[in-house]
Parts: structure tokens; C-alpha cells; sequence
């Protein structure tokens, strides 16, 4: 009887560390944005599934001087928006091996909406690479997982 219960918690133990293991490997998340140009910590971003597609939204600005931000360049209805709070990724599909595109990735510093390309970072799964196309190029960004507490 104490071996089937040792043998339980043993196999319980090893399922939530794959589901840890699982869920610290997903696009998932929440995310550091850093300015690829100048190093400089810019947003944390909240990437999550949607009616099956992958959405993201700004949660928090980390930039100083930037914490209030109004989408001043932005036309239509994102026109002197608050930045905070503002979806930036919108219906991106799974594609094979975890990679996910669409043709709404929004720059709200830009005021411009790219397609785009979203996957781990193969060496280092807590990096997120997300590149924006115009054209026929492309720029990439590495994003930091936030780690929760």
C-alpha cells in the first residue's frame, strides 16, 4: 500500500514538472521588450490565445519619461491612445514548429502595422524573436520572458 502511494505522489511530482517545463517553453507569456538599436528597456508585453489565435497587448511601459504615452502618430481609432494597454499583435496563426504569423503587428512608436513572425529563440527558449515585415524586408527583435513570482 505505501509503495502505490510513493509510486502516485512520484508520478504526480514528474507531470507538473513537465507541464512547468511545457509552459516555460510556450510563446505564451509575458515579455521584456528591448530596443534592438539602443539597448533600452521599453514594455512588457502580454502575449495569450484568443479563439485559438495568439493576441498581445502592452501591460506595463518600463521606458522613463514614457509611462503615460498617447499614440500621438496613430490614426483611426488609435489616434492619441493611451499605449498602455494597446494590442499590438492581433489573430496571428500557429504555423509549424511553434512559429506564429500574422499581418498585425503593430509599432505603436512607429504608428505603422507590419506582418509578422513570432517563435522561441531555439538556444534559449526564454527569448522570444518576433520579426516585422514590410516589403520585402524585415527587422527582428529578441524579447525576455518575464519571469512570474
Amino acid at each position: 500500500m505505501k509503495s502505490k502511494r510513493m509510486k502516485s505522489k512520484w508520478i504526480c511530482g514528474v507531470c507538473f514538472l513537465l507541464c512547468q517545463i511545457t509552459w516555460s517553453q510556450s510563446v505564451f507569456g509575458k515579455w521584456k521588450t528591448i530596443d534592438d538599436r539602443n539597448g533600452v528597456e521599453k514594455a512588457v508585453i502580454e502575449i495569450y490565445k484568443e479563439d485559438g489565435m495568439l493576441h498581445a497587448k502592452v501591460i506595463e511601459i518600463l521606458e522613463d519619461g514614457k509611462k503615460g504615452a498617447l499614440c500621438t502618430k496613430c490614426d483611426g481609432d488609435k489616434k492619441n491612445k493611451p499605449i498602455l494597454g494597446m494590442k499590438i499583435m492581433d489573430d496571428f496563426e500557429e504555423h509549424k514548429d511553434g512559429v506564429y504569423k500574422g499581418d498585425s503587428l503593430f509599432d505603436p512608436e512607429q504608428a505603422m502595422t507590419f506582418r509578422g513572425k513570432v517563435w522561441l529563440d531555439e538556444e534559449n527558449k526564454n527569448r522570444l524573436k518576433v520579426r516585422g515585415y514590410l516589403a520585402f524586408l524585415h527587422r527582428t527583435q529578441t524579447w525576455h520572458r518575464v519571469e512570474e513570482n
